[in-house]
């Protein structure tokens, strides 16, 4: 099992940034990607962000140039610093973490943490 917990959600002004920070527990060893989702107003749960295990990474096309996925050496810790925000960024965010397991992925999500941009 894997344990998530975020943090770092508000509200903030258009043009503002906030930094999401996603901690895990548990067994983490087999990691085949860490990532960040969103999930909007009447709309489906997409991708922002996500780094394989091999260190790719890659962002949603609304995103890029302002949104940066991070994480710490053991893998254990990962961060969204997102920059000029925008009222469409208005979401609940969930870091996700996908390990290997008996031969499959499995995957593990956080609680979400709410951001709300204001115009």
């Amino acid at each position: 099992q894997v344990q998530l917990v975020e943090s770092g959600g508000g509200l903030v002004q258009g043009g503002g940034s906030l930094m999401l920070s996603c901690a895990a527990s548990g067994r983490t060893n087999s990691i085949n990607a860490i990532g960040w989702y969103r999930q909007g107003p009447g709309k489906q749960r997409e991708l922002v962000a996500r780094i394989s295990g091999g260190g790719t990474t890659n962002y949603a096309d609304s995103v890029k140039g302002r949104f940066t996925i991070s994480r710490d050496n053991d893998w254990n810790t990962m961060y969204l610093q997102m920059n000029s925000l925008k009222p469409e960024d208005t979401a609940v965010y969930y870091c996700n973490f996908q390990v290997w397991r008996y031969g499959r992925t499995l995957d593990y999500w956080g609680q979400g943490t709410q951001v709300t941009v204001s115009s």
